[in-house]
């Protein structure tokens, strides 16, 4: 599968730059999903969770507050408010999942945006 840029980006920092085979956004008008090649776009992100499959074929879930993400055809930039991430190698995952619902909840999303993140967030913790 062909691969492209992802980059997710905080005010605190980068919290993944590399190569991914595709990326699912929890976009403000519902969830999508960017591969390689994809049309370009600008879109604003809602509460939820950011899931992207390395190029290594891991999956990798980040929990975000909200935020918006540029694709181009072969790099997505996500700009977001905070972010923690709930899978991969450096994290401690009850940690971060405890940290992910607090940044979920904090956030002025609507309401159903914000049990469907925990959700999801609750759902990645039992995969472990």
């Amino acid at each position: 599968m062909e691969l492209m840029k992802l980059e997710i980006i905080t005010p605190n920092g980068v919290i993944f730059d590399g190569d991914v085979t595709q990326v699912n956004l929890p976009g403000s008008e519902g969830e999508f999903g960017v591969l390689a090649g994809h049309s370009t776009l600008v879109s604003l992100l809602d509460t939820g969770v950011i899931v992207y499959n390395r190029a290594d074929g891991r999956e990798v879930a980040v929990a975000i507050n909200s935020g918006y993400v540029k694709v181009d055809e072969g790099k997505t930039t996500c700009i977001v408010d905070g972010a923690v991430a709930l899978s991969g190698e450096d994290t401690h995952i009850a940690q971060a999942i405890e940290k992910a619902k607090k940044l979920l909840k904090s956030t002025q999303a609507s309401s159903a945006s914000i049990a469907s993140a925990v959700s999801k967030v609750e759902k990645i913790g039992k995969s472990f």
